[in-house]
């Protein structure tokens, strides 16, 4: 008898149905369902998708039981079976005894927006620490619904939802995984330890450190890339960027800042995603400024703005000094263009025009640069002097018997760090 072998490790491509749920709680918080699942859209193609349709279902809760209620599953059936359609993705949480039941009645692979992200993040990440970061995460969210996922790890093919960890790990019982999480968690501490030494090192020199933040997409890259020249990917797609780039960036003065490219945000990001990203996003803590840099182009740019405030708030750098860059006004309507506020801390941008890029440097050493003070020190003590030419800019220098006199234009962030002991000498004095 001739035997036919099959090759069950080429990956099945995934064909979606997406769906949404608007319940009386998705509205009172102000979110757009309609941008919402158009975003859900974006995302399941970063991921590789082949999206075939979307649904929406109203109701005033949630089904414990089928999320959707059991009448709209079995719409759901009809339309995946007639599209021919081996995944249905949710734009809300999905609980593990729903994605049970959801897999039993649709007899397909079923992933909700938290899972979705979690994979794009699982595709992009390159480093040690960003491939540790979306395994912790990963891990995380899966052990309280590992009841919930049986046919998704169990299904040969690979596809969205099986990347990262792996089926083989994912499969064994608890006390594995969460031994796991403690060895990433571990593993985790280590770089940020490094991480924080590094920092340390940049504080004592008096670098000052610039981050870039804003939604997915924004723009943050090609900033970046058109500032400095880094060697960064571009794409426009969500997620471009996910392992932080940081860069030396001359300002008009000649004074150089490090300037870090963050992670792009997104509205309802996962929690388990910001816990394992903690040591990526401390850079924005520990930032002297921050460039928010918005999609002024973007119809949700306000929601998109808000989304952006609350995660910085969330990681305890809501007052940080900010500066918004309205970045691609060359794809703007007039309409938009008319909307948009401008004062001293907020711009209208094209990270391609030469012009705009010479503006914000000479905007941010603007708002680094702090007041204007005269130091007398003894003409011997060029240690002193030393300090004062790494607190700022020494726009006048005159020398009075022994004494030096610098006049100096200061960098807050220098002056803090280096600004105490001139005055220690002068107390002495």
């Amino acid at each position: 008898m001739r035997t036919t072998t099959y090759d069950t490790t080429e990956a099945i491509p995934d064909r979606a149905v997406l769906v949404t749920l608007i319940t009386d709680e998705v509205k009172r918080s102000g979110i757009d369902a309609q941008y919402s699942l158009d975003e859900l859209v974006q995302l399941a193609e970063t991921a590789g998708v082949e999206v075939v349709s979307t649904m929406s279902q109203a109701r005033d809760t949630r089904d414990p039981k089928w999320f959707i209620g059991k009448g709209k599953v079995q719409e759901l059936k009809a339309v995946m079976d007639e599209l021919a359609a081996n995944t249905a993705i949710f734009d809300q949480e999905l609980s593990g005894a729903q994605v049970r039941n959801l897999e039993q009645a649709l007899d397909a692979k079923i992933i909700d927006r938290t899972q979705l992200i979690l994979d794009i993040f699982a595709q992009r990440a390159k480093t040690r620490e960003g491939i540790i970061q979306v395994e912790l995460a990963q891990h995380s969210y899966l052990l309280p619904r590992l009841s919930g996922h049986g046919k998704n790890l169990s299904r040969l093919g690979g596809g969205i939802g099986t990347r990262g960890p792996g089926e083989s790990k994912l499969e064994t019982d608890r006390r594995h995984i969460r031994n796991r999480i403690a060895e990433l968690k571990r593993q985790l501490e280590e770089v940020v330890k490094h991480r924080h030494l590094h920092r340390e090192r940049r504080k004592k020199s008096g670098v000052i450190q610039i981050a870039l933040v804003g939604y997915t997409n924004a723009g943050k890259s090609t900033l970046l890339q058109q500032l400095t020249a880094a060697d960064v990917y571009i794409e426009n797609q969500l997620f471009a960027t996910l392992d932080p780039t940081t860069r030396t960036w001359e300002l008009p003065n000649g004074k150089e800042v490090v300037l870090t490219d963050t992670v792009g945000f997104i509205q309802n990001l996962p929690h388990d995603l910001i816990a394992s990203f903690r040591a990526t996003l401390e850079e924005v803590n520990e930032a002297d400024l921050i460039l928010h840099v918005v999609d002024a182009s973007s119809p949700m740019r306000d929601d998109q703005m808000r989304v952006v405030a609350n995660i910085l708030q969330e990681l305890g750098a809501g007052a940080k000094p900010e500066i918004v860059l309205y970045n691609k006004k060359d794809l703007c309507s007039k309409e938009q263009l008319q909307l948009l506020h401008q004062d001293g801390t907020h711009f209208l941008i094209s990270a391609y025009e030469k012009q705009d890029m010479e503006r914000v440097r000479t905007v941010v050493q603007e708002h680094l640069i702090g007041q204007t003070v005269t130091y007398s020190i003894p003409a011997s003590r060029g240690d002193l002097a030393a300090l004062a030419y790494r607190m700022g800019e020494v726009v006048d220098q005159q020398t009075e018997d022994e004494q030096l006199l610098l006049r100096v234009r200061l960098d807050r962030a220098a002056a803090e760090v280096h600004g105490h002991k001139l005055k220690e000498y002068e107390k002495q004095s």
